[in-house]
């Protein structure tokens, strides 16, 4: 057992536990979960139904300390509302990007995968204190859930790019955010030349090991539902993020300038182009995804403080499928 207070390291942010004793305690109970493969599933294949069915868990909540978590995102959600998942639902980093509806004791609230969650089993997950706090009791530590994956949520903007700090001709390394959905597959290419297959690393990074040369690049990202969209003029500006003006889904703008913030971003040649993007049947919204109204699913008991200190293993036939409307 970890100390409260013990900071766990992850590429490239850090995590720090809760700090509730009873918290802890329970989340070494929670540990034992298992045989939950429903939600990794679809956050990785993606769904045709408006909404996923839901796995009943637990949760925790943690303090990102700032950082944008082992997903490599620039910081949190502008709003805070996210979520870290253990490595069996992470998978890798699959599930960066997409986001659940999550029900607890007071209601329901949507947060953004943002985060890997080391010693979290399956069908634990762990919140932002944010968004813990909007539906359980944080003096509790501890809550039970249930959760469900959402398929093309509000886009909360544009698509952006950001190009892995030390990336060349020889090396090249993108990370896509405000996809909505997980993402699928990421191509890549300069002009004149063919699109390359990125490999997909545990940070969240797009990666071709043997470069993509100079740029300008177009960049193709399919999600986990089939949508699409093809980006132009991507330039090689290592550290700065590029935003374009195509959305992954629904009614966008055509066009984008290049954007970020500091030395790196100064330095940034041109503006991105987007060129395409495949519409999809649910419309995009500009607002952050936010916290939702309680559902038809009904709430589950909050876990009282003696009940967190002798957590049980969760047996894989109560993590039953529900129904419920996230959209």
């Amino acid at each position: 057992m970890h100390d409260e207070t013990t900071l766990l390291s992850t590429l490239p942010g850090k995590r720090r536990r809760p700090k509730s004793p009873v918290a802890w305690l329970a989340a070494a109970g929670v540990a034992a979960l298992g045989g939950v493969v429903g939600l990794a599933l679809m956050l990785q294949s993606g769904s045709s139904a408006a909404c996923a069915a839901a796995l009943t868990g637990k949760a925790t909540f943690y303090d990102i300390a700032g950082g944008g978590g082992n997903c490599s995102y620039d910081g949190p959600p502008a709003d805070l509302l996210h979520v870290a998942m253990g490595p069996g639902e992470y998978g890798d980093a699959a599930a960066c990007g997409g986001y659940l509806d999550v029900t607890g004791p007071k209601g329901k609230v949507r947060v953004k995968v943002v985060d890997k969650c080391p010693e979290c089993a399956q069908g634990h997950i762990d919140l932002s204190k944010e968004a813990f706090a909007k539906i359980g009791n944080p003096v509790d530590g501890i809550i039970q859930v249930s959760y469900a994956s959402v398929v093309n949520p509000p886009l909360p903007g544009p698509l952006t790019f950001r190009i892995k700090e030390g990336a060349s001709q020889y090396w090249f390394s993108v990370r896509i955010d405000n996809t909505g959905n997980a993402l699928k597959s990421v191509q890549a290419k300069t002009a004149g030349g063919s699109f390359v297959t990125l490999q997909k690393y545990d940070y969240n990074f797009w990666q071709a090991d043997s470069g993509l040369g100079p740029g300008p690049y177009t960049i193709k990202a399919t999600d986990v539902q089939g949508n699409t969209a093809t980006v132009d003029g991507v330039k090689l500006a290592p550290g700065s993020t590029q935003s374009s003006g195509v959305k992954m889904y629904g009614s966008g703008a055509n066009t984008g300038s290049a954007s970020g913030g500091g030395a790196a971003a100064a330095a940034a040649p041109a503006p991105a182009k987007a060129t395409s993007a495949a519409p999809s049947p649910s419309p995009s919204a500009s607002a952050s995804p936010s916290a939702s109204a309680s559902a038809s699913a009904s709430p589950v008991a909050t876990a009282s403080a003696a009940d967190a200190l002798e957590v049980q293993p969760l047996a894989a036939t109560t993590l039953k499928a529900q129904e419920t409307a996230c959209g």
